[in-house]
């Protein structure tokens, strides 16, 4: 079949094998190009790594330390008739570059949530590596099933308290048009601070430690965003941002015990960049194409590869003291939130229109970016090729779960 992308509000229902490898060859070799990691990871677990800054992560770590890498994963195979995810064409892509390179490379498909994916995952490590140095926590999901209780948790992106409105952009379109969002109800926010906050990143600290999978001197790390003020009602003292509380508070938690075996526990609050989870936040979508336009300018712009390649060289194996906020966590959004960054962000803010949009805003940027997540716009790629989507190039020789 020839594929193409077929978009559904903020999600693309299609992805491109070839693309999807493309796009994952593009990061590897952005990696490559840069200065091995001084003393980097070498046993890698990355739980959500099949897109955004999990992928660039387990690619950071792969191609920059030369570490073996187990990632964890929830997506669709192909059939004959449908193109798998996304998320499916990048991991199997990944983990072929990783074997050419003679690096381990394995991915458990399933419920990360689930105590069955937990323990199958620590059998796996045990297994195959003994134990991790290094526990990236990147999952993005809308919904879990408590493995103790049984219930379905459903996050929701409502302010708190009272009703937010603001401007946002229909990418596809083009269309600036305002957004109300009505506040949560208390069950709305405990139910996103059960998908979205630190439980289970917990959860999976203490299987793998019970496991006798967690190597003495570990790190782990979970990804995390504030943004910028004018998203602040219906983020960050919003339900997610609630949820991002709590993940705070579950690190501290965590870094705690994993001290007592010389190893840490933090949380990395990344810059704004697009993904399938960041797509369907109200608001963030037009001010993050005015903040690729500004940082564009300056050059410092910055995508999921080059955050994760930066935590790794100049934050956690950069050799240097690590500088971390008030909070106790890595700001590698640090560019983003610069000063001069954010007023000239707000000055277009206040500008922007539907009429000068292309203009003032960085819309081609991001509209490119959108579909590159699922394998589309990639240069060098033939999207009139006859493809099998469940034929070539579908799935590694080995696969977990």
């Amino acid at each position: 079949m020839i594929i193409r992308p077929k978009i559904r509000g903020f999600l693309c229902v299609t992805a491109h094998p070839d693309g999807c490898a493309a796009n994952v060859g593009e990061q590897i070799d952005y990696v490559r190009r840069r200065p091995a990691l001084r003393d980097g990871p070498r046993k890698v677990l990355v739980v959500g790594a099949s897109t955004g800054y999990g992928l660039s992560s387990r690619i950071a770590a792969a191609f920059g330390s030369g570490a073996g890498t187990l990632g964890v994963y929830f997506e669709r195979p192909p059939s004959s008739d449908k193109p798998a995810s996304a998320g499916w064409y990048n991991s199997v892509a990944f983990e072929h570059c990783a074997r050419e390179e003679g690096l381990y490379a394995r991915s458990v498909n399933g419920d990360a949530f689930s105590n069955e994916i937990k323990q199958q995952v620590v059998e796996t490590i045990a297994r195959d590596l003994g134990a991790v140095d290094l526990v990236i926590y990147s999952l993005a999901s809308p919904r879990r099933t408590h493995p103790v209780t049984g219930e379905v948790h459903r996050s929701v992106i409502k302010p708190i308290g009272e009703a937010f409105t603001s401007r946002t952009v229909d990418i596809d379109k083009g269309i600036i048009h305002d957004v109300t969002l009505e506040p949560a109800t208390p069950g709305e926010v405990e139910d996103t601070v059960a998908v979205m906050g630190g439980d289970d990143w917990e959860m999976w600290i203490q299987a793998l430690m019970e496991g006798g999978v967690l190597a003495p001197g570990a790190a782990s790390v979970a990804y995390s965003y504030v943004g910028p003020e004018m998203t602040w009602p219906m983020y960050h003292h919003g339900t997610i941002g609630r949820a991002k509380a709590d993940l705070d508070e579950r690190a501290r938690a965590i870094d705690a015990r994993m001290k007592e075996t010389g190893g840490r526990a933090l949380v990395s609050v990344n810059k704004a960049v697009v993904t399938q989870a960041s797509s369907a936040i109200p608001v963030v979508p037009l001010y993050i194409a005015l903040l690729f336009r500004v940082m564009k300018e300056k050059g410092i712009h910055e995508g999921c590869v080059e955050q994760a390649h930066r935590l790794f060289a100049d934050r956690l194996y950069g050799g240097d003291a690590l500088e971390l906020d008030a909070e106790g966590r890595i700001r590698l959004d640090d560019w983003e939130m610069r000063p001069d960054v954010q007023d000239e962000v707000r000055r277009l803010w206040d500008q922007v229109t539907g009429e000068n949009l292309s203009s003032l805003a960085d819309i081609d940027g991001y509209r490119e970016d959108f579909l590159k997540l699922f394998g589309f716009g990639v240069p060098g790629v033939d999207y009139e090729r006859d493809i099998d989507p469940a034929g070539e190039f579908t799935g590694p020789a080995e696969r977990v779960g």
